[in-house]
C-alpha cells in the first residue's frame, strides 16, 4: 500500500491547511527559540542594539500581517471563482493547490503567530533582556521573508485566477499525467488480454462505493496477487465512475491455490482502488484532455464567443497529443511492466477516446465558426504528418464528423468549399 499512501500523501500536502499549519508551527517555534538561546547572548549586548524596540516591531507585524491575510484570503477567494466561471470548475482544484498562493498565505499566518507569541512572551518576562536580542535578531530575518513574500505576492497576482493561467496549469497537468501514462502504458502491470474481455471465470470483486476512481495502488496488488497465487484482472481505469456492484476486477487463482482466498481477498482489492467524489488528474490523462476541451467549448458559448481561446486550446490539445506519441516511442524506452506487477493486467488507453474526449466537443460546439473549422482541420492534418499509424485513422474519422458538421452549420457555400479543399490531404 506504500504507493496508495504516497499519493494520499501528495494530496494531503497540496491542500492549503497543511503549508499554513507548517508555518504556523514554524511560526511558533521560531518566537520561543529565544528563550532557549538567551544565556548564549553577552549581558551587554541588548542597551548597545536596541533590542527594547522588539514589541513595537512585534506589535506592528501582528496588525499588518492580519489585514495581509485577510486581504490575500478574499482575493484567494475571487480567483477561484473567476476560474470556476470564466474557464470550467474542474481548472479551481488545479488553481487552489498553487504553491505560490498557499507559502504567500502560509507565511502571513506564520508571521503572524510569531509577532502573537513574541508579544505575550515578552508581557510575561520570559525572554528577558538578553532573549531580547535574539528574538530582535529573528524578527529581523522575519521581516526580510515577510517583504520578499510580499514582492512575490504582488508579482502573483496579476496572474491568479485569469484565463491564460488556469489554461496553462490545466496544460501542464495534461501534459505531465500523458507523460506518465506513455511511459507507463499499463500502469506498471501487464496489458489486459483481449480474449479475456467476454469471459467470466474466477471471482469478481465488485465495488461498495459509488464515485469515480481516483487512483489504483498497482503495486499493492502485485503484491497480493504473488502472495496469493493469483491473477488479477482490472476491470476499470482511474478517471472511470463505479457505482455500488459495479465490477472492479476479476481474480483468477493458479493451480494449487487455496480454495476460498479469492473471497477473503475482495477487501483488500477495494483497498487498492481508492474512489472520490471526482475525478483527479494525476492518474487520468483523459480527464486533462476532456478539461481543455470543456474550456473550449465554454468560449463558444454564446455569453462568451471567444474563438482565440478555442483555437489557443486547440494547439494546446495538439501539443498534448503529441507528447503522448513522443514518450511513447521506442526512442523514449516505456517502461510496460514492472518486475512485481506482472500477475496484474490492465487496460491501456485507446487513440480513439482521447480524440473522442477532446475533439467531439470542440468540433460540435464550433461547427458554425470557419475560424475554429479551419484550425481544427490544420490540428488534424499535423497530427497526421507526426505520425500517420498513430493518428492517421482518427484523423481521417475527426476529419469527416467535422465536416459533416460544418455542412449544416455553416451558412455560405464558399465557406463549405474552402473547408473541403483544406481537409483533403485526410480524404485522399
Amino acid at each position: 500500500m506504500i504507493a496508495r499512501w504516497r499519493w494520499a500523501l501528495g494530496q494531503m500536502t497540496k491542500r492549503l491547511w497543511f503549508r499554513a499549519s507548517l508555518f504556523s508551527l514554524a511560526g511558533i517555534a521560531t518566537a520561543l527559540i529565544a528563550i532557549v538561546f538567551k544565556d548564549f547572548v553577552p549581558a551587554d549586548l541588548p542597551t548597545r542594539i536596541g533590542a527594547d524596540s522588539v514589541d513595537k516591531i512585534l506589535a506592528i507585524i501582528a496588525s499588518s500581517m492580519l489585514a495581509v491575510t485577510t486581504f490575500s484570503l478574499s482575493t484567494m477567494v475571487s480567483a477561484y471563482s473567476a476560474a470556476s466561471s470564466g474557464v470550467t470548475p474542474r481548472a479551481t482544484s488545479l488553481v487552489m493547490e498553487d504553491t505560490t498562493t498557499q507559502n504567500a498565505l502560509a507565511t502571513f499566518i506564520g508571521s503572524f503567530l510569531f509577532s502573537l507569541v513574541g508579544i505575550i512572551a515578552l508581557s510575561t518576562g520570559a525572554y528577558g533582556a538578553q532573549g531580547r536580542v535574539v528574538l530582535f535578531a529573528v524578527t529581523i530575518v522575519m521581516i526580510i521573508l515577510i517583504v520578499y513574500t510580499l514582492l512575490r505576492w504582488i508579482d502573483h497576482l496579476s496572474k491568479l485566477g485569469r484565463v491564460g493561467e488556469t489554461i496553462d496549469r490545466v496544460e501542464v497537468a495534461a501534459l505531465q499525467s500523458l507523460k506518465n501514462r506513455a511511459q507507463w502504458p499499463y500502469m506498471g502491470a501487464a496489458p489486459y488480454p483481449v480474449d479475456r474481455a467476454l469471459t467470466t471465470a474466477g471471482h469478481s470483486v465488485r465495488s461498495d462505493q459509488t464515485g469515480y476512481v481516483q487512483h489504483i495502488d498497482v503495486a499493492a496488488l502485485g503484491v497480493l496477487a504473488e502472495k496469493h497465487g493469483l491473477r488479477i484482472f482490472m476491470e476499470v481505469l482511474p478517471g472511470a465512475f463505479l457505482h455500488l456492484g459495479a465490477p472492479i476486477a476479476r481474480l483468477v487463482s493458479d493451480e494449487g491455490a487455496q480454495t476460498g482466498t479469492t473471497e477473503a481477498l475482495a477487501p483488500a482489492i477495494r483497498d487498492a482502488v481508492t474512489v472520490g467524489l471526482r475525478r483527479s488528474f494525476e492518474q487520468d490523462p483523459r480527464f486533462g484532455i476532456s478539461v481543455l476541451a470543456e474550456i473550449a467549448s465554454r468560449a463558444l458559448s454564446p455569453a462568451t464567443n471567444d474563438s482565440g481561446t478555442v483555437i489557443d486550446v486547440i494547439g494546446r490539445g495538439v501539443r498534448c497529443l503529441t507528447a503522448w506519441h513522443v514518450h511513447g516511442t521506442v526512442e523514449h524506452q516505456p517502461s510496460e511492466i514492472d518486475a512485481n506487477c506482472q500477475r496484474v493486467y490492465v487496460h491501456g488507453l485507446l487513440m480513439a477516446d482521447l480524440f473522442d474526449d477532446f475533439f467531439t466537443l470542440v468540433a460540435r460546439d464550433g461547427a458554425g465558426l470557419l475560424e475554429v473549422d479551419i484550425r481544427m482541420i490544420k490540428a488534424l492534418i499535423s497530427l497526421n504528418d507526426i505520425s500517420p499509424d498513430v493518428f492517421g485513422a482518427q484523423c481521417r474519422l475527426h476529419a469527416q464528423s467535422l465536416l459533416k458538421r460544418a455542412e449544416l452549420a455553416l451558412t455560405l457555400d464558399e465557406e463549405k468549399q474552402r473547408l473541403h479543399s483544406l481537409a483533403k490531404p485526410l480524404l485522399d
